[in-house]
């Protein structure tokens, strides 16, 4: 096997199928941050829009905790972490 080979297995194999895994069908998590944003986009004024906003955030960084606890390979995980920092990094700033 090529090095590039076995850090793209390392890297992207699922470790419960064995197959390359980058993306995923949406879990519970993920689909409210969808809703939650999208609401909040819809809704751009008032206490409604501040609630549908920090429901998309809370939902958003439980899927990255998933992420980063039970991703089925380093690049999920990986990807859990750095929507993550980049959260954090964001509030940071603000």
């Amino acid at each position: 096997m090529s090095p590039v080979k076995n850090a793209v297995d390392w890297l992207f194999k699922n470790r419960e199928t064995g197959e390359i895994t980058i993306w995923q069908w949406p879990n519970i998590p993920l689909w409210a941050f969808i809703a939650a944003s999208v609401l909040a986009a819809l809704v751009k004024n008032g206490s409604a829009h501040g609630v549908f906003s920090v429901l998309a955030a809370i939902a958003l960084v439980v899927w990255a905790v998933l992420e980063i606890m039970k991703g089925v390979n380093p690049f999920r995980r990986g990807l859990g972490a750095v929507v993550l920092i980049g959260m954090i990094v964001s509030r940071l700033l603000k």
